[in-house]
This record gives C-alpha cells, sequence and structure tokens, in this order.
C-alpha cells in the first residue's frame, strides 16, 4: 500500500473571508499549513503516492507542493533558505497527482472522484487535513493504521470518544471490541441526534479503504443533507465483509473549526515550534 487520498477540494466556509481567495487546507498551523501536515503523516506511514482531489480556486495547494523557483532565488545562501528544509523534505520523498471535483456531493463522492488517481486493485489511505493529529514523537495515526491494516486487510476507521452531547457532529460506530482500542464495526451512522446515538466512538478522518469501496459507492444513494456519505458505504462494507475501528494513539484537533484551529496553534507552538 502506497497511495493516499487527499479530498481538499472543501470551501471551507467556517473561516470566511479568510478562505474566500485562500484554500482552508493552507491555512497555517504556526508556519506550515494544514495539508502539509497530513502529506507528512502519509509519508512516515509510507504512504508516499500522494493523490490530491481539489476544485475551483485550489491552485495554492498544487504550488504548494512544487519548486518555486523565484523564491529559491531569491533566498539562496541566505539563512531563510532552512525554512524551506521541511517542505523540500515532503516534495523529495513523494509523488503528487491531482483530479478536480466538480460538485460537491459529500465525503463518498470526493473519494470516488479520486478512484482515476489511486486506481482500483489496492488498498489507499485517506486523510482529511481539516482533523490534525500529532503523536509527540510516536507512530503517525496512518503509520498505527497502516500496521493494521497489514494484519486483517479490510478497511479501518480512526475513532476516538467524544463527549455525547457531540456525537451529532459525528459519524458513530457500533461495534464488538476485539481487543482493547480495537473494534470490528457492525454499522455507522451519521450525525445521530444525541438521544439516538447509539455510542460516543467517533470517526474522524484517518481511514484506510480497500478497493471494492469504490463499487459500493456508486451503489449508495444520497443520504443525510442530500449527500453521498462515507459512512453509508463502509455501513454496506461491514454488512458484507469486514471493517475494523481502532481508538488510535495520539492527539487530535479540528481544525476545520476555529476554537479547533486556535487549540491546535497553541499547542503547536508550544510543543513542536522550533523557536
Amino acid at each position: 500500500m502506497k497511495k493516499c487520498l487527499f479530498p481538499v477540494a472543501g470551501y471551507g466556509t467556517r473561516f470566511l473571508p479568510a478562505t474566500k481567495s485562500m484554500p482552508k487546507e493552507m491555512l497555517p498551523i504556526v508556519n506550515k499549513p494544514l495539508v502539509q501536515y497530513g502529506v507528512e503523516e502519509a509519508i512516515a506511514a509510507g504512504l508516499t503516492d500522494i493523490a490530491l482531489v481539489t476544485g475551483r480556486g485550489k491552485r495554492a495547494i498544487a504550488d504548494h507542493f512544487d519548486t518555486s523557483y523565484e523564491l529559491e532565488h531569491q533566498i539562496s545562501g541566505t539563512a531563510k533558505e532552512s525554512y524551506l528544509d521541511s517542505i523540500r523534505q515532503v516534495i523529495s520523498s513523494a509523488t503528487f497527482s491531482m483530479t478536480r471535483q466538480h460538485e460537491m456531493k459529500g465525503l463518498g463522492h470526493a473519494i470516488l472522484t479520486g478512484e482515476v488517481l489511486v486506481g482500483n486493485q489496492d488498498a489507499f489511505g485517506v486523510i482529511l487535513s481539516d482533523d490534525l493529529c500529532l503523536n509527540n514523537g510516536g507512530d503517525s495515526v496512518m503509520a498505527q493504521m497502516v500496521k493494521l491494516y497489514k494484519q486483517f486487510r479490510c478497511s479501518i476507521v480512526a475513532v476516538m470518544e467524544v463527549p455525547k452531547d457531540e456525537v451529532d457532529k459525528y459519524g458513530v460506530i457500533v461495534g464488538t471490541e476485539l481487543n482493547k482500542g480495537l473494534y470490528r464495526v457492525e454499522s455507522m451512522v451519521e450525525k445521530p441526534a444525541v438521544e439516538d446515538a447509539p455510542s460516543n466512538l467517533a470517526v474522524i478522518g484517518r481511514y484506510i479503504l480497500t478497493p471494492d469501496i469504490f463499487d459500493i459507492i456508486r451503489d449508495t444513494p444520497a443520504g443525510k443533507n442530500g449527500e453521498v456519505q462515507i459512512t453509508d458505504a463502509l455501513n454496506t462494507q461491514a454488512a458484507q465483509g469486514c471493517v475494523m475501528a481502532y481508538k488510535f494513539q495520539g492527539r487530535r484537533f479540528d481544525c476545520g473549526s476555529v476554537p479547533g484551529f486556535v487549540e491546535a496553534t497553541n499547542f503547536v507552538y508550544e510543543n513542536y515550534y522550533q523557536k
């Protein structure tokens, strides 16, 4: 498994007006954009074929993962050149491909749009840049999941416990615990009402999907909010075969919300930023 899909076509309306002309995935956590954190996580897991599902107004993402000859020339030989070390390392460690999602029809539709990039032969990772996951020196969340995939050879979703009154923001799983923190998924519910939630184990933006998911998505009707939900497709996959849920090691920040973005920025500045 070498491929990781990044659905990065969303509008980022919660960060307007900042995201009117700048992709939300390019919002910086201190001095590095969100999407770069995600790509670094994928590379650390051995997923070096990066597939970007982009949309209109997202050219800055492609440009970020390319060489800027003018900038390189201007700062060559100066102390500022070292600021480019991390992105140079990323560019030299991975290959990048991209396609456009022409309509915003949900995460399931975005993943299906990426089939042309990842193919239908092998399992692949999916990282949502909005979810910043850090593990302070340990294996990245995606690396943890790749190890599990090598053992179980089925789709895997990352989950975390959330307060009961927040379950309506997430997809929630019902499952049987096989080992500590590892569940065989029986069913999943997308953004249930608080009183109807079957558990408080919420799916966050890390997935490993087997390639049969594409045919399942194609046969999945639009669900909540008229969107094609990956949760519904995974429900079908769980009924037909095997989907595992993994309570990962590390810390996750919801950078799709302003409070989570600020919390992540403060945490990275205090714990990771090289002052």
